[in-house]
C-alpha cells in the first residue's frame, strides 16, 4: 500500500458502571420549567443571570463557593430531541459527571454526548484534548454503546481524510484493517485483473486514476447463517471525468467514498456484536480522474451482467461501479443485499442533507426500515421504484443509457437503473445517502456522516 491509514479517533469520554463519590450530577429540565429554582436558590440565582430556560441543549455549569463547577442543568426543551446532550462535552469542565434524572430510554441521550465528542484531528499541531468521565445508569449497555459511538468515528474519520491519503488502495487497507481485527478473509482483484475477471465497468470508470480501481471482498461469519451483502461506492474522489465538476462541485468530492464508508462501519458493528450473520461487503474502489484513457460520453460498456450501457454522462460514474458489484453479489443470492451510496444530488433536493431516500424491492422489509429508523432517530426515507420512468433509461444503441436526458427524477432513476442489476436477492433496497453534515448541530459536527447504518444494525440485530 502506498498510504498508511491514521489512528482512528478515539472517543474522550470515558463510559464506567461505577459511580464515584468525586461525580457530579447533570439535571435535565424541561423549557420554562424553573421547580428547580425554588429547591436549589444558587442555581435559580445563576438560571437568572445567564438566561438559562431550559430550552433544548441549553446548558448551566453551576459553581460551588470557591468557583468551581458543581453540577449541571441540561434544558430538555419539550422532550422531543433526542440528542440534547451533543455539546456537553465542549462546555462541561474535565471530571467525572452523571445524570440525574433520565428518561425511561436514554440510550440516545449518551449517544448523543459520545458524537458530539468527536473532532477530526489528523492534520492539526495540537491533538490533545480534555477527558470526561460518565457514569451510565444500569438500562445502558456499555459494549453497545461504544460500539455504536467508536463505529460512528470510524465512518467519519474515513470521509474526511482527504483523498491525498484516502485513495483506492487506502480503502482498501482499511477493509483489510477491519478484516484482520475481526477474523474475516479480504481479497481484492484491482488493474487489468478487473477486465479478466468481468468487472468491466469498475475498470473502465477507474483507469485514468494514478491508483488502480479494485474490488474489494469481506466475508466473514457462518455459512449457515442469513447471508446479508453490503456494496458500498468507493469513489475516491469524483471529478466528474470528461464531463468535469465545476471547482464548487468539487469541493466535497473526497466524500464520494462515504457510501464506502458507511457499508464498512454497518460490518464493523455486525462483526463487532457477533451477530448470527454470514457477512459479505463488497467495495468497487477507484478515483473517477481525466487522463488519455479516461472513459468517454458516448461510450458504450459492457457490464459484468451482460446489459450494455451507453454513457450519457461519465459524473454518473457510482452506478457504473455499484452495477457490477450488485451483480457479483447477487450471483451468491443472499437473503439481504444492501447498498450505500453518495449517488444523486436530486437525493438531496428533494430531502435535504440529513433524510436520505432509500428504495426497497421488498414492501414488508421497506415499512420496517422506515419505522425503525424514526423510532431509533436515524431517518431514512422510502421513495418509490416508479417503473414508467424506466423508460428515461433508454437508449437507441444499448441497452440503457446512464442517465436520462430531461433530468426529473434523478434519484428515483438512479435507483431503477441499478434495479436491472439485481435479480436472485430475496431483498434489496439501496440507500442515496449524502455522508455528509453541512451545518453543525448538537452530536454532529461538520464533515463526514454515518446515516442509515443504526437503523440497517437493528433490524439485522432482529433477524
Amino acid at each position: 500500500m502506498s498510504r498508511i491509514l491514521a489512528p482512528i479517533t478515539s472517543c474522550p469520554i470515558e463510559f464506567t458502571t461505577e459511580q464515584s463519590e468525586h461525580s457530579h450530577p447533570i439535571i435535565l429540565v424541561a423549557e420554562n420549567d424553573f421547580s428547580f429554582a425554588s429547591e436549589d436558590t444558587v442555581a435559580g440565582s445563576w438560571a437568572k443571570a445567564n438566561h438559562f430556560t431550559g430550552k433544548s441543549g441549553d446548558i448551566l455549569v453551576v459553581p460551588d463557593n470557591d468557583g468551581i463547577a458543581s453540577r449541571a442543568y441540561l434544558g430538555a426543551g419539550d422532550g422531543s430531541d433526542a440528542f440534547i446532550t451533543g455539546n456537553l462535552f465542549k462546555q462541561l469542565p474535565e471530571g467525572e459527571w452523571h445524570f440525574e434524572n433520565l428518561p425511561e430510554n436514554p440510550l440516545n441521550l449518551f449517544l448523543g454526548l459520545g458524537l458530539g465528542s468527536y473532532k477530526f484531528r489528523r492534520y492539526l499541531q495540537t491533538k490533545a484534548q480534555k477527558k470526561l468521565k460518565f457514569t451510565l445508569p444500569d438500562n445502558i449497555d456499555k459494549d453497545e454503546l461504544e460500539r455504536l459511538v467508536e463505529t460512528t468515528f470510524l465512518v467519519r474519520d474515513l470521509i474526511n481524510t482527504p483523498t491525498n491519503d484516502m485513495e483506492p488502495d487506502t480503502i482498501e487497507e482499511a477493509i483489510r484493517q477491519l478484516g484482520r481485527t475481526y477474523g474475516a478473509t479480504v481479497t481484492s482483484i484491482w488493474g487489468d485483473d478487473l477486465l479478466k475477471q468481468n468487472f468491466p465497468m469498475v475498470h473502465a470508470v477507474g483507469r485514468a486514476g494514478s491508483v488502480a480501481p479494485r474490488i474489494i471482498d469481506l466475508r466473514w461469519g457462518d455459512e449457515n447463517h442469513p447471508k446479508v451483502t453490503l456494496v458500498g461506492k468507493g469513489v475516491a474522489f469524483d471529478s466528474g471525468g470528461l464531463d468535469i465538476k465545476s471547482a464548487n462541485g468539487m469541493l466535497l468530492m473526497k466524500k464520494d467514498m462515504g457510501g464506502a464508508a458507511n457499508v464498512m462501519g454497518l460490518a464493523r458493528l455486525i462483526m463487532d456484536a457477533k451477530l448470527p450473520i454470514r457477512l459479505r461487503l463488497i467495495v468497487p474502489a477507484v478515483e473517477n480522474s481525466i487522463s488519455g484513457n479516461a472513459f468517454r460520453p458516448g461510450d458504450v460498456l459492457k457490464s459484468r451482467k451482460g446489459l450494455t450501457v451507453e454513457i450519457g454522462n461519465t459524473d454518473a460514474e457510482g452506478r457504473l461501479i455499484l452495477a457490477d458489484a450488485l451483480a457479483f453479489g447477487d450471483e451468491e443470492k443472499p437473503d439481504y443485499l444492501f447498498d450505500m451510496a453518495t449517488l444523486t444530488g436530486a437525493a438531496r433536493v428533494a430531502l435535504g442533507p440529513d433524510v436520505p431516500p432509500f428504495y426497497c424491492n421488498n414492501e414488508n422489509l421497506g415499512q420496517k426500515i422506515s419505522r425503525i429508523s424514526m423510532e431509533i432517530q436515524d431517518p431514512l426515507w422510502q421513495l418509490p421504484l416508479w417503473k414508467p420512468y424506466q423508460k428515461k433509461l433508454a437508449s437507441r444503441i444499448a441497452d440503457l443509457n446512464n442517465v436520462t436526458t430531461d433530468g426529473f427524477a434523478g434519484s428515483i432513476t438512479a435507483a431503477l437503473f441499478l434495479q436491472k442489476f439485481v435479480d436472485q436477492a430475496a431483498n434489496w433496497a439501496h440507500f442515496d445517502i449524502y455522508g455528509w453534515t453541512p451545518a453543525e448541530k448538537p452530536a454532529f459536527p461538520i464533515g463526514g456522516e454515518a446515516q442509515g447504518i443504526r437503523a440497517l444494525y437493528t433490524i439485522l440485530k432482529g433477524l
